[in-house]
């Protein structure tokens, strides 16, 4: 097990887009979201699932989203709709695969053998919704799963909505009846450093409510936040990326264990208080998602 989570690929903010909307899809490739997640699921009525299939197979045909992570959320294994999804999720090239309703790692076992039928193509990785009882429970087994070669896990994405729904657990209040469940799910996915997304705020026009919940979210330690309006995304981003002051001490705690006299310090004194070499490892990893965060600002569309 590692508790390092992705470096390389920020998930800052992560963008729910309807598959039914092209006019949100068009708009969403200019966006400066980390990822996007085109919904086949939740945000399509029933009547409309294969018309969302073919609106998507032609918004990746048509130009590909070259500034952002893209993620294709299906539904669930069992449901009539399964089968079609992942074919066209898999025919359109996304980098990812969202998989809802997980209860157990049987779930994406089961996965993993449908999307292995296509044959030897290129596989999409996994992400996995944790927006049941049964998951929360469970979230261990998830990533143990998660970790066999075949199955690619590579997040996690916290389904609050659906949480709260499902357990009768009041969601507001600051969340201080789901922090417990939220907070095991965040611990587990850093024993198997695996990133982990926290749910949606829904009241998209309240904006001081999103800033003090994307702030929570960052102090649980969340890699990033799913949202559902363009207006969203600017704040996580600022919220999830480190601060100059933070980027600076950084850059400090390296240089100083850096130098020569220190090559074989366990612990040293920087400016009056003491640092060991688990703030090194830390230092480090800051700005290595710095870097990441300011290569994917220079690609187009961000």
């Amino acid at each position: 097990m590692t508790n390092n989570a992705n470096l390389t690929t920020p998930r800052r903010s992560v963008l729910y887009v309807p598959a039914t909307n092209t006019r949100a899809i068009e708009k969403a490739r200019n966006l400066p979201c980390d990822a996007i997640v085109f919904d086949l699921e939740d945000a399509v009525a029933p009547a409309m699932k294969a018309q969302a299939r073919d609106s998507l197979a032609s918004a990746f045909a048509a130009q590909p989203f070259a500034a952002h992570e893209t993620v294709i959320r299906i539904n669930a294994l069992g449901t009539a709709e399964f089968d079609a999804d992942l074919r066209a999720a898999a025919a359109c090239g996304a980098d990812a695969i969202l998989l809802p309703k997980v209860d157990t790692g049987a779930d994406l076992e089961r996965y993993a053998a449908a999307i292995g039928a296509f044959g030897k193509g290129p596989v999409p990785k996994l992400w996995a919704m944790i927006e049941t009882a049964a998951a929360v429970h469970h979230i261990d087994g998830i990533l143990q799963a998660g970790r066999r070669r075949q199955v690619q896990l590579d997040c996690l994405v916290v389904g609050t909505n659906d949480l709260a729904k499902e357990t009768g657990v009041y969601p507001g209040d600051q969340r201080v009846y789901l922090l417990p469940w939220l907070m095991s799910v965040v611990l587990a996915a850093r024993r198997y450093g695996t990133d982990v997304l926290d749910g949606v705020w829904n009241d998209f026009g309240d904006r001081a409510g999103f800033a003090q919940e994307v702030l929570q979210s960052v102090r649980m330690g969340f890699d990033g936040k799913t949202l559902i309006h363009p207006t969203q995304v600017d704040p996580a981003n600022a919220a999830f990326t480190p601060s100059d002051a933070a980027t600076a001490e950084a850059q400090a705690i390296v240089a100083a264990f850096a130098r020569p006299e220190h090559a074989a310090a366990g612990v040293i004194n920087l400016d009056g208080r003491m640092v060991e070499r688990l703030h090194l490892e830390q230092a480090t990893r800051l700005l290595a998602r710095m870097d990441a965060i300011r290569a994917r600002r220079q690609r187009p569309g961000c």
